[in-house]
Formats: structure tokens, sequence, C-alpha cells
């Protein structure tokens, strides 16, 4: 997390941690996309991921947790405030 955040990068992940580690820390960047299928074969995310990274790119730019599935994407803009 913190060499993508040095080097502007964004975390693609299957793994759930890294949007529990954003919402712990309250950290606002880097931006993470979690994709939450069973297949996560290329060829099956690959039009979820580049929708999503088409439609969320200025919040990604800025700092945004993404979870793609699919059936939807949903956005959460960084720091994660608990509520």
């Amino acid at each position: 997390m913190e060499w993508a955040k040095t080097n502007g990068y964004i975390v693609f992940t299957h793994d759930l941690d890294f949007g529990s580690l954003l919402a712990a820390t309250g950290a606002d960047t880097p931006s993470v996309i979690q994709v939450r299928t069973q297949d996560i074969l290329p060829n099956r995310i690959e039009q979820l991921v580049i929708s999503a990274l088409n439609q969320f790119k200025s919040l990604l730019e800025s700092g945004a947790l993404i979870t793609v599935d699919q059936a939807q994407s949903r956005v959460r803009i960084l720091p994660i405030r608990r509520g």
C-alpha cells in the first residue's frame, strides 16, 4: 500500500483486506479496485474492470475504493469515514 501511495499507483486486488486497511487507517490514498467475483480469469472480468475504470476515473485519481462485481460497481470516496 505504501509503495502504491508513494508512486501514484492504484491497487488492484481480489483480497478484501485492502479495503479494510483503508477503513482502519483513514488513508486517503492509494485508490483500490477490489474484484468481488468467483471467476477472476482476465477474460471474464475485463469488461467489468474497464467499465469501472472509465466510470470512476476522476475519483480513482483523487482517492477511492471501487468494488466491482457482476451486478454493479460501487464507490467509496477516501478517506472512509466511520459513522
